[in-house]
C-alpha cells in the first residue's frame, strides 16, 4: 500500500495522544509537528503539509476538543476530515455526454502508465454496461499501437488505429467511427514524454481544439511523489485538465501525490489503478482513502469486492451440499477461487480496521497456491472421491503439482479432518448450523487448509 509509512507515523503520533488523560495546547502542537514531518516524508508538498496542519491545529485546539472526554479520538476525527477534504471531500466520477459519445482524452508522462490504466478505465466501463473504444494516437513510442492492441484484445474492446497517421486525425476519425458504429465513450490514448516539452503539448492541444473531448483526464504515476505533483500542474496550465487518475497506488511509494495533486491543481482525482491485472481499478473513494491512511481500513470497499465475487446460484448450491455432506475437493478450489478474486489475503487485511498494526502477520500465500496446484493436478473424478487416491496416485499428483508426496497427504488429511467437522453441521437443522461456518458472501474460510 503507497501510504505503509505515512501510516506508520501518524498512528504512533496518534497513539501518544491517547496516552495522555487531558489535552493541552502543546501537546497538540507537538502532535502536527510530527504529522508535518510525517506528510512531508511522504513527499507531500511542502506549501500543502503547512496549508493541512494549520487548519488540523486550528480546529483542535478549540474548547470543544481539549475539554472533550475523549480529546485524542476528537483529533483523530478531524484529521480524518481534513484528509478526506485535501483529496477532494466526495466521489466523482466521468463527465458523460447524453448525446454521445463520451470523448476521454488520456495525458501524461511517459511511463506513468497510460496505456494500461486507460484500457483498465475503458474496461471498468464496459463492465458497467457501456460499450467503449480504445483509440492510438501515440504514434511516437515504439509498440505503444501493440501494447493498446493487446490490451483491447484481453477486455474485448475494439482498438482504433491508423498506424503512423497523424494523430490529431486519427482522433477525428475515431470519433465519427465511435458514432457510427454505436460505441458511447471513446478512449483516447494520446503520446507522452520523459518530460514536457512545447512539441508535446501542441499536439495534445490540437488534439483538443479538434474533437473537443468531455474529460480531459491525467494519467500521474504515483510512485513519482512530488515529480508527478509538478508535472499535473504543467499539464493543467497548458491543457485545463478535468480530472486525474493515480497509477501504481498498490507499490511502496510514499503517497505524496494522492495528498498534493488535488491540492495544486484542483481538479479531483476520480480513479486509481491498485494492480497489475487489467481489472485492478477502484473509483477514487476520498473518504475511504483518508481511513486507510490512518489505520482504520477501508471496510465499503472490501465488502464491494466481495460483492463482485459473490456468486449467489453457487453459493446457494454449497449450502445444500454442505447440508447433505457432500463438500468435494472441486468445491473447495472453487472457494477458493472466488475468495482469490478479492485480491490478496494481504490487501485484504489492509482494508480491514486495524490491519495496518498487522503488516508483519506473514499470510502464506504460497501454501495457498500449493493447494491449488495440487487439486488442479487431481482427475474430476479424484476431486470428487478423494478416498480413491492411493500410493501410485499420489505420486502422479505431486509429480503434476511439482510438489511431494508429503504435501499431497497433507492436503488430504486437513480435507478429512474438514469433512468430519462438516458431518457435524449436516442432517436436521443443517442451516442454522451452516450460519457458524459461513464467511460473508457464501465464502467460508478452511482453517484446516495450507495457507488458510
Amino acid at each position: 500500500m503507497a501510504f505503509e509509512g505515512l501510516t506508520e507515523k501518524i498512528s504512533a503520533t496518534f497513539k501518544k495522544l491517547r496516552g495522555k488523560g487531558r489535552l493541552k495546547e502543546s501537546d497538540v502542537k507537538e502532535a502536527m509537528r510530527e504529522i508535518r514531518m510525517a506528510l512531508l516524508e511522504a513527499d507531500v508538498s511542502y506549501k500543502v503539509c503547512k496549508d493541512f496542519t494549520k487548519s488540523v491545529t486550528e480546529r483542535c485546539i478549540g474548547v470543544d476538543v481539549l475539554e472533550s472526554l475523549t480529546p485524542a479520538q476528537m483529533i483523530v476525527k478531524i484529521v480524518n476530515e481534513e484528509l478526506t477534504k485535501l483529496m477532494g471531500s466526495d466521489t466523482k466520477h466521468i463527465t458523460i455526454n447524453p448525446n454521445g459519445p463520451t470523448v476521454v482524452m488520456l495525458v501524461g508522462l511517459q511511463g506513468a502508465g497510460k496505456t494500461t490504466n486507460g484500457s483498465k478505465l475503458a474496461g471498468l466501463q464496459k463492465r458497467q454496461g457501456r460499450n467503449p473504444l480504445l483509440v492510438a494516437c501515440d504514434i511516437y513510442r515504439p509498440a505503444a499501437i501493440q501494447q493498446l492492441k493487446v490490451c483491447g484484445e484481453k477486455l474485448g474492446i475494439p482498438v482504433f488505429e491508423k498506424g503512423t497517421q497523424d494523430p490529431v486525425a486519427t482522433a477525428k476519425e475515431a470519433v465519427l467511427y465511435a458514432r457510427q458504429h454505436g460505441h458511447d465513450m471513446v478512449f483516447l490514448d494520446t503520446a507522452g514524454r520523459l518530460h514536457i516539452d512545447e512539441a508535446l503539448m501542441e499536439e495534445l492541444k490540437n488534439i483538443k481544439a479538434t474533437v473537443k473531448p468531455d474529460e480531459i483526464m491525467l494519467v500521474v504515476d504515483a510512485m513519482t511523489g512530488q515529480d508527478a505533483v509538478n508535472a499535473a500542474q504543467s499539464f493543467n496550465d497548458w491543457l485545463d485538465i478535468d480530472s486525474v487518475m493515480l497509477s501504481k497506488l498498490d507499490g511502496d511509494a510514499r503517497g505524496g501525490a494522492a495528498l498534493s495533486v488535488r491540492a495544486i491543481t484542483g481538479k479531483p482525482i476520480k480513479f486509481a489503478g491498485m494492480g497489475e491485472k487489467l481489472e485492478d481499478i477502484e473509483a477514487f473513494h476520498p473518504d475511504r482513502m483518508a481511513s486507510r491512511i490512518l489505520g482504520m481500513g477501508d471496510v465499503l470497499t472490501l465488502i464491494e469486492k466481495a460483492e463482485k465475487a459473490y456468486d449467489a446460484k453457487k453459493a446457494a448450491e454449497m449450502e445444500e451440499k454442505l447440508k447433505s455432506n457432500k463438500f468435494t475437493l472441486q468445491d473447495f478450489y472453487d472457494q477458493m477461487v472466488q475468495m482469490k478474486s478479492m485480491g490478496s489475503m494481504q490487501d485484504i487485511l489492509a482494508q480491514m480496521p486495524g490491519g495496518a498494526n498487522l503488516k508483519n502477520v506473514q499470510l502464506d500465500e504460497k501454501a495457498m497456491a500449493h493447494t491449488e496446484a495440487i487439486i488442479l493436478s487431481m482427475t474430476p473424478r479424484e476431486r470428487e472421491n478423494p478416498n480413491i487416491i492411493g500410493a501410485s496416485r499420489k505420486k502422479r499428483i505431486a509429480a503434476g503439482a511439482g510438489l511431494k508426496v508429503e504435501d499431497v497427504n497433507r492436503l488430504l488429511k486437513s480435507f478429512e479432518q474438514m469433512q468430519k467437522l462438516i458431518k457435524q453441521f449436516s442432517g436436521p437443522g443443517a442451516g442454522k448450523k451452516l450460519k457458524r461456518m459461513r464467511g460473508f458472501g457464501g465464502m467460508g474460510g478452511f482453517g484446516g487448509f495450507p495457507g488458510f
